[in-house]
């Protein structure tokens, strides 16, 4: 493990391989860690470098301030890729972490080469959903039960909302040890996200993006996140979308070899 001075936190980071450079932003309730299934088959095209956001392991947080949000962590990504001094580098990121992707490339595409969004999360606004509503989306309530729960004390109590209403129910039960402990050590940063304010996706941020995309989706996830791929997916001009069969939202870890393919060959294409 490594860190760099990033905005005041010294940002955690993991890197394996050599070549162009491959940053992987985690999502919501990861580390680092949670990109250990496919770092081995990526490091042998690329030097891949994976951080842990502020205020996730190895950090150990109170769920106390205001610095968690997507705006301090895309302000980070923009510092730790400037702070690397590699030039232009690829950019993936999964779920909360594509949205943070996302982000930077609207804010910096000179920092980026190409970039990967895994299943972004967030929500769409009416230029990209003709069914919106004003108000809480499903997930922002998930969130917030799931948050309200883990600040009483109860950990997995609350973790199994989540989880379960993401994967199906008992999937919470079902979690090996090693995933379920990751899961653990990042229980408070939900407390932050419930906070947190973050921007829907509108027509016009789809539009701004000039960087080569690439998304990425698991064929069978449930819900909202597949609504969210195909409306930014049909609006980012030149965009590629590829979905992995009988796969679902952690689906670098339930198909790491056909994710590795698909990903290594959208960055060796000229």
């Amino acid at each position: 493990m490594q860190t760099l001075p990033v905005n005041g936190f010294d940002m955690a980071y993991l890197e394996a391989g050599e070549g162009p450079p491959l940053v992987c932003v985690h999502g919501s309730l990861c580390d680092f860690r949670i990109w250990s299934s496919v770092m081995g088959l990526l490091s042998k095209k690329h030097r891949v470098i994976a951080p842990s956001l502020r205020h996730f392991f190895p950090d150990h947080w109170d769920g106390v301030g205001d610095t968690y949000s997507i705006a301090q962590h895309v302000d980070d990504v923009i510092a730790f890729i400037e702070k690397l001094g590699v030039g232009p580098v690829d950019l993936m990121g999964h779920s909360r972490g594509g949205h943070i992707t996302f982000r930077v490339a609207q804010r910096r595409p000179d920092l980026l080469r190409k970039l990967i969004l895994a299943e972004p999360g967030g929500e769409l606004d009416a230029s990209l959903d003709p069914a919106y509503k004003p108000g809480p989306s499903p997930i922002a309530a998930r969130i917030a039960a799931s948050a309200e729960v883990i600040a009483k004390g109860d950990i997995d109590g609350g973790l199994a909302i989540f989880i379960d209403a993401l994967e199906g129910p008992g999937a919470w039960k079902r979690l090996p040890a090693t995933p379920k402990q990751m899961l653990r050590d990042n229980a408070t940063t939900l407390i932050g996200q419930m906070r947190d304010s973050r921007p829907p996706f509108s027509k016009a941020d789809a539009e701004a993006i000039k960087t080569p995309t690439l998304f990425i989706g698991g064929a069978n996830t449930r819900g909202a996140i597949p609504l969210v791929l195909r409306a930014l997916a049909a609006n980012v001009k030149g965009s590629r979308t590829e979905m992995i069969p009988r796969a679902t939202h952690p689906m670098f870890e339930q198909a790491p070899q056909k994710y590795c393919e698909i990903v290594l060959a959208f960055l060796a294409k000229a």
